[in-house]
């Protein structure tokens, strides 16, 4: 299981996990759905306190990942697969560019 917190403006706002099976989950923070109830982090995902539950990574999150060129690269300097979203998510999106930023949290086996 992977998991990483998601800021929106350097605040909490909810948490993005891979589950071991490979599905993925996000869930609002209840502090953030009873603060911001209106400023969610895309469209397709208005803040509530109900999860949201993909069998594939929500393409919001893919969006963040880099393209072309710069993929390659972090894909290499990482020496991680191209296919591996999660991965790839948790090790090169921690600064990107807007609102929001992905904060990966280490698991106690890694």
């Amino acid at each position: 299981m992977r998991q990483a917190k998601i800021l929106y403006d350097n605040v909490i706002c909810g948490l993005l996990t891979e589950t071991d099976d490979g599905e993925f989950t996000f869930k609002y923070e209840d502090a953030y759905v009873n603060h911001y109830p209106s400023q969610f982090i895309t469209f397709t995902m208005p803040v509530r306190n109900k999860e949201y539950k993909e069998k594939r990574l929500f393409p919001f999150f893919e969006g963040l990942i880099p393209e072309g060129w710069l993929l390659d690269i972090a894909s290499k300097n990482w020496k991680i697969n191209t296919n591996d979203r999660m991965g790839l998510l948790l090790a090169c999106c921690q600064n990107c560019i807007g609102a929001v930023s992905v904060q990966p949290i280490q698991m106690k086996d890694e």
